[in-house]
């Protein structure tokens, strides 16, 4: 794995979202021009290429498919997340194109329907406690994010401050205009990882990022962005974690047509997620558990199954988590090093160290404190940086 990038906060991004958007592209001007040298490097891109068609011609074909299937659903349902990519755009000098491209890349993470040519690609998991099972009394929220390595130099880490709405810390990728995880001025917490989904429907709203990023920005409880982000549109599917500074905590279950929240049992204070749905209404449009990777996916993952590895990072979340009635942030610390039974860097453990996944960044999410502690790191190496909203 090369050097990790370090960890500070790129932009402060204030204003309308067009404002906001360009204030973000010129912060990230060079992280942004990496685009198009880490594309083909992307291999489960790279699969979808005929073999008689040039990269070139093939890239440009790909960026107008997306520029189909994402401009005209964020601009129908999200006029200010386009207006914010669009200012992404402006202000870095990228073309539009080429942000809708990658911007589909998010939403086609979650649909097995292209399992073979763009498998998702992120794992990830989650947990939250409160009350009891929290060493602090409040909410608190670990988290994995868990992708390719060769994305980490466009991980970025800004400050929106939307005019009249509530300012947020987001943790995303320059590319974007939503937002991957965050915490907001009134210590809203939310986190996103992806789930595999066979109702996508091609593509039919902004992606979730977006709606994650509208719920900082107005919501100060996990009721109301809960509410918020199961009415508005979206594509793909996602698992968020929602905490907030009362100490109410809450899985909400994605996909793009349909979502569940759930929340903890009675007399529980917890709850743990990856990229499996817990609930039957969702569990009704994920990829089937039987359902495999075929030759035409990534070869570390040909012959492997998508839920496989959630399936043994659930089942370690309620080992551990069973072991200790408090969990602190050296707690949740250890629980999210995990790496399986027999201690082997591998897609098992909760820290993942695959031939194909990695766990990139670890986050810690206080939402009394209104604090983010961020490592663009394996959490079983992190040395974490703390910031304040």
């Amino acid at each position: 794995m090369h050097h990790a990038p370090a960890c500070q906060l790129d932009v402060i991004c204030t204003g309308g979202a067009l404002s906001m958007g360009l204030q973000q592209g010129e912060a990230c001007r060079e992280k942004l021009a990496l685009i198009d040298e880490l594309l083909p490097r992307l291999e489960a891109f790279r699969l979808a290429q005929p073999r008689w068609l040039p990269y070139r011609l093939f890239r440009l074909a790909a960026e107008s498919r997306a520029t189909r299937m994402v401009r005209r659903p964020m601009l129908r349902d999200d006029a200010e997340s386009h207006a914010r990519l669009e200012g992404i755009g402006r202000g870095s000098g990228t073309r539009l194109r080429l942000l809708y491209l990658v911007n589909a890349l998010e939403c086609l993470m979650a649909s097995p329907r292209r399992c073979t040519v763009n498998p998702p690609l992120a794992a990830c998991s989650a947990v939250a406690v409160r009350g009891g099972r929290s060493a602090t009394g409040g909410a608190l929220i670990a988290r994995n994010f868990d992708y390719l390595p060769l994305a980490q130099p466009l991980y970025a880490l800004r400050e929106s401050r939307p005019a009249g709405r509530f300012r947020s810390l987001d943790f995303t990728l320059a590319p974007l205009a939503g937002a991957v995880d965050g915490i907001n001025e009134r210590g809203l917490c939310i986190t996103y990882d992806y789930g595999f989904t066979i109702d996508d429907g091609g593509g039919t709203g902004p992606p979730i990022s977006a709606s994650i990023s509208a719920a900082l920005a107005r919501a100060a409880t996990v009721g109301e962005a809960a509410a918020l982000i199961m009415s508005r549109p979206r594509w793909g599917g996602g698992l968020l974690m929602l905490a907030d500074a009362e100490g109410d905590i809450a899985s909400l279950e994605l996909s793009t047509t349909r979502s569940e929240l759930r929340r903890p049992l009675p007399g529980e204070d917890l709850l743990y997620h990856t990229n499996a749905f817990h609930t039957d209404l969702m569990r009704a449009v994920q990829v089937s558990a039987e359902a495999i990777f075929t030759p035409r996916a990534p070869a570390p993952l040909r012959n492997k199954r998508p839920l496989d590895s959630s399936r043994h990072r659930d089942a370690r979340f309620a080992m551990l988590l069973g072991r200790q009635q408090r969990l602190g942030w050296d707690e949740l610390t250890a629980v999210m090093s995990d790496h399986g039974d027999a201690n082997d860097a591998d897609a098992h453990g909760l820290c993942v160290h695959s031939d194909y996944w990695y766990t990139t960044a670890a986050l810690q999410l206080d939402p009394r404190q209104r604090t983010m502690r961020i490592a663009y790191a394996s959490t079983c190496q992190a040395e974490f940086r703390e910031f304040q909203i």
